[in-house]
């Protein structure tokens, strides 16, 4: 999902992650944008947990504000996705990963 909008989104540090507030409604209203979103992030945790391969997190905060991270995927539940530096984020404000 390489877009305008993540381009425009500035990258943060994963450490930086725990200070971010997320919001509860999801950022992706189509029902099979959320399935892409799902099926892309378990890939991205396959290619983590198998490989240490890194990809590109596109989310929203509670704020409105788009961040960008580029980490390793470790785990992905029907919450949230964990990353290398065993921190979270909700998979509702996720808006796309992209691969390397």
């Amino acid at each position: 999902m390489n877009t305008p909008v993540n381009q425009a989104a500035p990258l943060v540090e994963k450490e930086e992650i725990p200070s971010f507030h997320f919001g509860k409604d999801d950022v992706l209203k189509d029902p099979e944008a959320r399935k892409k979103r799902m099926w892309d992030l378990n890939r991205a945790s396959m290619l983590g947990n198998a490989y240490r391969g890194k990809v590109e997190i596109t989310f929203k905060t509670l704020e409105g504000l788009l961040k960008r991270v580029d980490t390793t995927v470790w785990a992905v539940d029907d919450m949230y996705m964990t990353l290398k530096a065993g921190c979270a984020i909700p998979i509702a404000s996720i808006i796309g990963i992209e691969f390397f």
